[in-house]
């Protein structure tokens, strides 16, 4: 019987590498940075504008293309996942500065496509490490975690931005060394803490650790937006810009004050309770398993714990019962189920899982709600990314001179939508077991009314639908991690959730690339001129656009009606437990 690879785990909380995974997370929105470095790649190497276009298409398929990186979660330790991720970021914006520094070098197109694709694809590696570790240290608690680790990717462009203008002096090659030295030093530097723990249990110190957690995003979010603004009204000196950036980075390191204050004040506050069955040890890779004792099933079903992290109590000479508890998790061996057998414990072959137990990819592929929720969530994120590749067209449009406000305003409220969507589903989620993707349909609802507003293009309505937008755009990116979590488990969670994220993509390309992009080209010939001017150049595209969040609106309705009596069974007892298995 083969050996079970079996992975210490620390009796430190995993408090500390939620902190890291901030940093982290800070790292893998380093696809934000092309509006950047566009322009100079224009100028400096003589591409037109079609050609920086399909760069970003190609920026846009590396940072969502991470079904590898899900698979990996379960084959290889998390410091090797991340590990890929900084090889991936050294070489692909390393290729990307010699091109921009030293043109001489003469690197044919196609060899820059790809290097971008290789750059921004380290962001899926590093999201993937620290969303699945992070949600497996927290299981009681996805869509808080969900929500704040989605929250500093979504304004990991405010900093960047920050970190471009008052530090590197707008200059992109510049901005393209940090990211090919800066951002794999921190993450090699963060590694050893993102990695499996003990998973945390549920007190009334963890429910404070998180609010703290929020409301420290939160301020680094309006600090960020505000010191935005004055850089771009007021002249800073250097010595100042050098003091904000180093304001940002104590709010940066903030969520760290939750482990040193626990280890200062060890006695303070009520003690968090591990999950039952919790032996300090976690299972790696293929081996990660749910509980599989009958007791602590029985547990899980009364509500009193939950893990997804433990090794299952198996006994070296388990009765027949045990062997049949066993078997219906499948996390039993081939000579255990013979012998299962042989003693008439087991009559048939393990049955399919339930919703709410672990999936393998392929048995969530084939399932209704699976395709439901990948539908909504394309048909939800579609539309916002294909406002935020426009944005600064749109501005344009509208006669928005600088469009950097405008930015900002996206960048904050999806900030605020990611943030939000979390701390909002997972109360109603425990108090009234109301699924999450509820709230994926009222964001829908509220994107109908924002392109309907763009098309009418009332005076004004500029700015708040776009406020509108990125809450929603947030929202709906958010909610879909914990959705799919809950639906079909934690084991095979990285590349359920990377297959789901391939709606931003193929959003970016039908709806953007070709509907967008069309629409404008066209009203632009009527003008006679490359630039479009006036609400034309887009109403079709909001229009089409406010259908398609109309269907994603009717997608999601089923979906919710389907998952209600999952999530009554998942949370009756108002916290995470694991479904009874039927014995066979």
């Amino acid at each position: 019987m083969p050996k079970r690879q079996v992975l210490k785990a620390g009796s430190r909380p995993p408090w500390v590498g939620l902190a890291a995974a901030v940093w982290v997370q800070i790292c893998a929105g380093n696809g934000y940075n092309f509006p950047l470095y566009s322009c100079t790649l224009k100028s400096v190497l003589g591409f037109d504008q079609q050609q920086v276009t399909i760069l970003g298409v190609a920026n846009d398929i590396g940072e969502n293309m991470g079904l590898l990186a899900g698979i990996a979660c379960n084959k290889f330790p998390i410091w090797a996942v991340l590990l890929v991720g900084v090889v991936a970021c050294f070489l692909g914006y390393g290729s990307l500065w010699l091109a921009v520094t030293q043109p001489a070098v003469d690197m044919p197109y196609w060899v820059l496509w790809i290097a971008l694709v290789v750059a921004a694809n380290s962001n899926a590696w590093f999201g993937t490490a620290v969303l699945v570790t992070n949600m497996r240290n927290f299981p009681l608690s996805r869509g808080t975690v969900s929500g704040i680790l989605k929250g500093y990717v979504g304004i990991s462009a405010a900093v960047y931005t920050v970190i471009y203008s008052l530090l590197l002096g707008q200059s992109a090659s510049k901005l393209l060394l940090f990211l090919t030295l800066g951002l794999p030093v921190i993450c090699l530097a963060m590694m050893y803490f993102v990695r499996p723990c003990t998973p945390s249990g549920e007190d009334s110190s963890v429910h404070v650790h998180f609010v703290y957690t929020q409301a420290a995003s939160v301020l680094l979010a309006v600090y960020l937006l505000t010191i935005t603004i004055i850089y771009d009204v007021v002249s800073l000196s250097d010595a100042l810009c050098y003091i904000l950036v180093a304001i940002m980075v104590i709010f940066l390191i903030s969520p760290l004050g939750i482990p040193v204050k626990m280890t200062l004040f060890p006695n303070n506050g009520k003690k968090s309770t591990p999950l039952a069955g919790s032996s300090g040890h976690l299972d790696q890779g293929e081996e990660y398993s749910n509980q599989s004792d009958p007791s602590v099933r029985q547990q899980l079903v009364q509500g009193e714990a939950y893990s997804t992290q433990t090794e299952p109590l198996v006994t070296p000479n388990p009765s027949a019962s045990d062997l049949g508890s066993l078997f219906d998790n499948g996390d039993v061996s081939d000579v255990e189920t013979l012998l299962a057998e042989g003693e008439g414990a087991v009559k048939e072959r393990r049955r399919p899982p339930r919703r709410g137990e672990d999936f393998t990819f392929r048995e969530a592929l084939i399932k209704a709600d699976f395709w439901l929720l990948w539908f909504t969530y394309f048909l939800g994120v579609g539309p916002g990314v294909t406002v935020l590749n426009n944005l600064a067209q749109i501005g344009v449009a509208f006669g928005v001179d600088d469009t950097t406000i405008l930015l900002c305003l996206f960048s904050f409220f999806n900030f605020v939508g990611r943030l939000g969507s979390g701390a909002i589903s997972e109360h109603f989620v425990r108090s009234k077991t109301i699924p999450r993707t509820l709230w994926m349909t009222c964001t829908l609802i509220l994107m109908i009314l924002a392109f309907v507003m763009f098309a009418l293009a009332f005076s004004g309505s500029l700015y708040i639908s776009t406020c509108i937008l990125g809450v929603c755009y947030g929202f709906q990116y958010a909610l879909m991690v914990p959705t799919a979590s809950e639906l079909f488990g934690l084991k095979h969670f990285g590349i359920i959730y990377n297959f789901m994220v391939l709606g931003n993509p193929i959003g970016a390309l039908l709806f953007s690339g070709l509907l967008a992009g069309y629409v404008y080209d066209l009203e632009a010939a009527k003008q006679g001129s490359s630039t479009c001017l006036g609400p034309d150049c887009f109403r079709l595209t909001f229009l089409v656009l406010a259908g398609v969040c109309g269907l994603g609106t009717i997608v999601c309705v089923i979906l919710t009606k389907r998952i209600r009596p999952v999530y009554k069974m998942l949370y009756a007892s108002g916290s995470f437990c694991l479904p009874q298995a039927s014995h066979h």
